[in-house]
């Protein structure tokens, strides 16, 4: 009986695994590449004429280039989390950054446990989700996976900010930039995850991998060694190309909106643009120079003829086109994304004759396609959640005419998207409004075409192809948001207000076992009640960036605490004495 128990074991075991039969080719490995905030700021791109990456021009030039790839969502969390689980925001119901993958789509299976599942081991580093790594779809990852914290330890400076002064508290605190005087290997960061990478890539493996490394930069803060600042003297920093005056003259308000969002106008006002600029291209430049580590380590390795290689970025990056700093946008500076898949030879029986070398494909495409491709190419079976067509018909033509899909970029707003073909671009805002450009003439989109009646017939093509349905955005519970500060009374005067930004609602908890009262403090330090908050219960308030809330002893109106708004909606626990 035992014997028999244990020849069922080994049979669903062997069932997941998979096993090249005689004659066939072995599974192929996959190394996946993610960069943070990188857009076609690349020398094989185009972007910017100063910018040195020799390691992604060498990885395009041995694989295929895709120089119209877009991504899911402007924004890190609806943009990885739709790659790694293939579900469109539209369908998922995550937007934005706030949401939370797991309460959105708690048993979702991403791409390393997919693979797993077939017989894989998945490993990884660095940041491939939205700063948590679902510890249970890997075999390993560095750092240790149970601490949900994709970042090894990276040098920061003990002052800050160094370079650019906050202007409210409406601003990301990691919005800044300086050259350290450290080496990479003290630096950390991106280096520890080339290095912990670089070393997997060494092992001859027992089973087929597939291994996902993160590399954070240019992610801000946009603090990287010295040395790779050098080669950008600041007397020397070109402006963005696509940057042109009154660019938004044209643009509906909605796109105004998105655009005036602050930080550009402050940059100018601090002198800080050209500055930035420098640290961009710094930041892209070092993390070339792990990524190079990374591709060397592949090719001194055993592993170089059997690994599939695909590196993307998740979004790109405005600095100052359309009066915009950060991404978020549905233009193309933000939406259009480096992305090169290299197969070798023999390495898929899905594509025997490998890439070719020097490859570009120009059809419109996207990232949620990454999901399925890569499944064509393990032969693995199809994953039916997937919303995105395989990119196998262009991996083998990359010219092919017939591939008839455009790249749909989602933004935060339900009902809000932008459309690539294969030579304009159409956006649609939640109220209607629209904008239309031909990129073949006009690749920095200076010139909105949507009012113009000779434009009636190609609108009305995107209007017919675009998406109807939208599932609603699934609010993020309480508990998974970031937690205020909770500054206790010590005497003195509560500080006044200082409100500068967009409201977006603050969750008040009380802890204590007695009532509390809310009182908001007007920019002349004036305090008005805003209710009381019983035991246990949350009161939800709107307010903005900058706001003091204070909380106070409705029987003696002592005070108790206050707390600061930061720039993001949020909890605030109001703790027991």
């Amino acid at each position: 009986m035992k014997f028999l128990i244990l020849l069922l074991a080994i049979f669903v075991l062997s069932s997941h695994v998979l096993v090249a039969a005689p004659g066939e080719a072995s599974p192929p490995n996959v190394l996946f590449i993610a960069m943070d905030d990188l857009n076609d700021w690349i020398g094989c791109m185009g972007g910017h004429p100063q910018t040195i990456t020799p390691n992604l021009d060498r990885l395009a030039a041995s694989g295929i280039l895709f120089t119209n790839a877009h991504c899911p969502a402007p924004a890190c969390n609806p943009s990885r989390s739709a790659i790694f689980t293939g579900r469109a925001p539209p369908r998922s119901g995550l937007y934005d950054n706030l949401q939370k993958m797991r309460e959105v789509m708690p048993t979702e299976k991403i791409i390393p446990q997919f693979l797993r599942d077939h017989g894989y081991h998945a490993a990884g580093s660095g940041k491939m989700l939205h700063y948590f790594i679902d510890a249970k779809s890997w075999n390993e990852y560095f750092p240790k996976a149970a601490s949900e914290n994709p970042f090894p330890e990276t040098f920061h400076p003990q002052k800050r900010p160094v370079s650019l002064e906050r202007g409210g508290p409406w601003q990301y605190v990691e919005t800044d930039w300086a050259a350290l005087d450290v080496t990479d290997e003290e630096f950390g960061g991106d280096w520890s995850v080339s290095q912990w990478i670089g070393e997997q890539l060494g092992k001859t493996p027992e089973k087929p991998f597939f291994l996902a490394c993160g590399f954070y930069r240019p992610h801000e803060p946009w603090f990287v060694p010295k040395k790779y600042f050098e080669p950008f003297p600041l007397d020397s920093i070109q402006l963005p190309p696509g940057y042109q005056e009154n660019d938004l003259d044209d643009v509906p308000e909605s796109g105004q909106r998105l655009a005036r969002n602050k930080y550009f106008a402050h940059i100018q006002q601090q002198g800080q643009w050209k500055q930035g600029i420098q640290g961009y291209l710094a930041s892209i430049h070092f993390a070339d120079a792990m990524l190079g580590r990374v591709l060397d380590a592949l090719e001194s390795g055993p592993n170089a003829k059997s690994t599939i290689v695909v590196l993307w970025s998740d979004h790109g990056w405005q600095l100052g086109e359309k009066e915009h700093w950060q991404k978020f946008t549905p233009w193309r500076a933000v939406t259009r994304v480096p992305l090169m898949v290299r197969v070798p030879k023999d390495a898929s029986v899905a594509l025997p004759d490998g890439t070719h070398a020097g490859s570009v494909c120009d059809a419109p495409v996207n990232l949620l396609s990454l999901f399925p491709t890569l499944l064509d190419l393990c032969k693995l079976p199809a994953n039916p959640n997937c919303d995105g067509p395989s990119l196998l018909p262009l991996l083998k033509d990359p010219v092919a005419t017939n591939w008839n899909h455009d790249s749909i970029t989602y933004m935060g707003q339900p009902g809000s998207y932008a459309m690539s073909g294969r030579s304009h671009r159409y956006i649609h805002y939640a109220d209607g409004s629209e904008e239309l450009y031909d990129i073949d003439h006009d690749p920095y989109e200076w010139t909105n075409l949507a009012t113009l009646p000779e434009s009636l017939e190609r609108l009305a093509v995107f209007r017919n192809k675009a998406p109807k349905e939208f599932v609603q955005r699934i609010e993020p519970t309480v508990d998974s948001l970031v937690k205020l500060t909770w500054y206790p009374f010590e005497g003195g005067a509560v500080p006044p207000s200082k409100p500068d930004g967009n409201p977006f609602s603050v969750h008040f908890i009380n802890q204590r076992q007695q009532s509390v009262e809310l009182f908001w403090m007007s920019p002349e330090g004036q305090a008005k009640s805003f209710g009381s908050i019983a035991p246990g219960k949350t009161k939800s308030q709107q307010t903005r960036p900058g706001a003091v809330w204070r909380i106070g002893n409705p029987d003696t109106d002592q005070t108790l605490g206050h707390f600061l708004i930061g720039d993001r909606t949020a909890q605030a626990v109001i703790p027991p004495p």
